[in-house]
């Protein structure tokens, strides 16, 4: 016979070792943790998720409500851009009104009136960016501000130049409103 004391141990029997059911109960234990944690950031993720649905929506409606804004801005710039030029221009409609009001004018009293009137109409189109093209003769042909009509000899004259203007053009803002209608020298 064997001697007990000689006789090797299984690990298991060892006394302080966990039993079966301790480790299984151990492992249960674990994995119960394990499942209240995941748990847990499933709920935080679920309500950040909630959080940021909510932001993206608050959001969407004021891009839309800036959208409709900015839209009702540009429909009332479209619709009242004239007005501050219909007012420079009413105090030209007052002097014409008052100027054939006159029943016994002179011709040199119409005369000065029709001028005094030709200023106000110019200050009122200088005042809303309409300035006037009236190139001097000589001066280099531009078709982007220049119509020509004809081409004419001009001795003396460069080819290519203006040599008469017939009808002023216009620009508002930088932008041609009407080009000047003129005469270009001929080629020599």
């Amino acid at each position: 016979m064997s001697d007990p004391q000689n006789t090797p141990q299984h690990p298991d029997t060892l006394q302080g070792a966990p039993s079966p059911e301790e480790i299984e109960a151990a492992q249960f234990a674990n994995e119960a943790d394990a499942l209240t944690a995941a748990q847990a950031e499933v709920a935080a993720l679920q309500a950040r998720n909630a959080e940021l649905s909510d932001q993206f929506l608050r959001a969407q409606a004021d891009v839309q409500n800036a959208r409709r804004r900015a839209d009702e801005e540009v429909s009332k710039g479209r619709k009242f851009a004239i007005e501050s030029f219909a007012e420079s221009l009413l105090p030209v409609l007052d002097s014409l009104e008052a100027g054939l009001a006159l029943p016994g004018a002179t011709a040199e009293q119409l005369r000065e009136g029709t001028e005094a009137t030709l200023r106000q109409l110019k200050s009122a189109l200088e005042r809303n960016k309409v300035i006037e093209i009236a190139p001097p003769a000589g001066a280099r042909f531009d078709p982007h501000q220049h119509q020509a009509i004809s081409v004419v000899p001009a001795p003396g004259q460069e080819p290519n130049t203006i040599a008469n203007v017939l009808q002023k053009g216009y620009t508002i803002a930088e932008r041609v409103l009407r080009p000047a209608l003129v005469t270009v020298s001929a080629p020599n």
